[in-house]
């Protein structure tokens, strides 16, 4: 049986990249999506061109004890995991003193609660392997903070050190825990810049221009072929920017 990867917000952009190369790897594919159905159809349909596996889960993964409900769904395709990718997330583009209790309590349960409850629902799967690998998509601003985007680097910060003190506990189980710390990559998520906006960031970064979600996804193929020693690392896939 192909191995199997679960890639958690694959309906756009990095989760959709990272997903279809598992895809290309012979991964069978578990991925997940909350509200874009259309997006998450095209996912599957590119999957579809690799005779694997695949199958779409409807799930808000910022509500805890939803994320057992994934596994279950694994489970019972007679798969365990081999590989999960935490891929789900939002961002805010906003004045620290503008943010509210429920913006704040919303992109914490969406950047942090995801991941830390994924993460323990899927880990019995790897533990009773000794095997597996975890694969954080986190940002360069959980590294060295934003402005106009301080809620969303304080969560991508918490996802930095979690993956550190994750690997460290899992290491002797022979599981990698990793974070990619993903640069200005051309999804909908930087929508919010402006022409003028790019090209200033541009200028500053050393590759001389901006990342793509094919960049992310090979980055994560990357990490899955690289020996359980490599761990507890923050990876930046930023041209060379932070």
């Amino acid at each position: 049986m192909n191995k199997t990867v679960l890639v958690t917000g694959a309906s756009s952009g990095i989760g959709k990249k990272v997903a279809i190369a598992f895809a290309k790897e012979g991964y069978d594919v578990f991925v997940t999506y909350m509200h874009n159905e259309a997006g998450i159809k095209e996912t599957l349909d590119e999957i579809s061109k690799y005779n694997v596996y695949c199958k779409e889960i409807c799930i808000d993964h910022s509500i805890f004890d939803n994320n057992k409900k994934v596994m279950k769904i694994i489970h019972s395709s007679d798969r365990t995991l081999d590989v999960l990718v935490n891929n789900a997330g939002i961002s805010i583009f906003e004045l620290a003193n503008d943010i509210t209790k429920e913006s704040w309590d919303n992109i914490w349960n969406n950047n942090v609660t995801s991941v830390v409850s994924m993460c323990k629902y899927a880990l019995p799967d790897f533990i009773n392997k000794k095997s597996g690998q975890i694969i954080n998509i986190s940002s360069v601003w959980g590294n060295c903070g934003a402005s106009m985007e301080t809620a969303y680097s304080a969560t991508k910060g918490a996802i930095n050190t979690y993956t550190k003190a994750l690997a460290k506990e899992l290491a002797p189980s022979n599981i990698s825990v990793n974070a990619l710390a993903c640069g200005l990559i051309d999804t909908r998520m930087n929508e919010h810049l402006s022409s003028d906006d790019l090209d200033a960031v541009i200028e500053e970064i050393p590759a001389g221009r901006i990342g793509t979600t094919d960049d992310v996804a090979a980055a994560a193929i990357a990490l899955t072929k690289a020996t359980p020693y490599l761990t507890g690392q923050i990876i930046n896939v930023d041209g060379g920017w932070i």
